[in-house]
């Protein structure tokens, strides 16, 4: 804030919101290390258990750290827009290497048992997310993080950012419980009916999935929850404009 004055306070419901996401979000985590600990036989690297660290890694990156990176312009919302940007960066970027290892992980496992790649949907659905939420990371990174695109092309491609962000969250999820749906038919396809433990923690899992989901799609939703841009950055803004299309602050 100018002159040491405190920021203003969050909008009203805004932090209870947050507050909500990350409960659910360090919940749904919980719930599937509980789920891989309990009745899968927990995480090893070198081992046969290497295909658990797949979903654990989606969970986590694709999904939590994905979420809190979509957060971050609500939460930090009088901070200075370079830290916040960079923030946002490297919490997609933190999401994309965690996802990395997960696949790694899944393709070393199925070679080592024999399984074939590649052939279902949830397979499917999952690697385009992942291509295109490393393709959005860049793309985000080259249009706003870094300079060299003009003050059009960014007001152009910002929409285009935002709808794909929200998009690849909601794959993201999607991708999940498709994933866990599988995992269920393959390991315990004949007693999945019978509403035995393990589906039922594993289909919370999956509710939480959902319900993290909705929870940060409402604060991002939220037209009166958005970022205010800071006065020094719309003097900034103005300024770059001029940079980039050579035109007068009052053109």
């Amino acid at each position: 804030a100018m002159d040491g004055a405190p920021p203003p306070p969050s909008p009203a419901g805004l932090s209870a919101y947050v507050a909500v996401s990350q409960l659910l979000g360090l919940t749904l985590l919980a719930t599937t290390g509980a789920w891989l600990g309990r009745y899968r036989g927990g995480v090893a690297w070198h081992s046969p258990l290497q295909f658990n660290a797949h979903p654990l890694c989606m969970v986590l990156a694709m999904v939590f750290l994905q979420g809190d990176a979509l957060l971050v312009y609500r939460v930090f919302r009088h901070e200075a827009k370079r830290s916040t940007k960079a923030l946002h960066a490297l919490l997609h970027g933190l999401a994309l290497v965690i996802a990395l290892v997960g696949i790694i992980a899944v393709f070393k496992s199925h070679r080592t048992k024999g399984i074939p790649d590649m052939y279902s949907l949830h397979s499917w659905c999952g690697m385009a997310t992942f291509v295109l939420y490393l393709l959005q990371w860049f793309l985000g990174c080259g249009f706003f993080l870094f300079p060299g695109a003009s003050f059009s092309l960014r007001g152009w491609y910002k929409p285009q950012h935002i709808f794909f962000g929200i998009t690849l969250f909601i794959l993201s999820i999607t991708s999940c419980l498709l994933g866990i749906t599988e995992m269920l038919l393959f390991k315990i396809s004949d007693s999945y009916s019978h509403f035995v433990p393990e589906g039922i923690l594993a289909n919370t899992l999956g509710v939480l999935l959902v319900a993290f989901g909705l929870v940060v799609g409402y604060v991002l939703t939220r037209e009166e929850w958005k970022r205010p841009p800071l006065a020094e950055e719309l003097a900034l803004s103005m300024d770059f404009k001029t940079l980039t299309e050579g035109e007068s602050p009052g053109g």
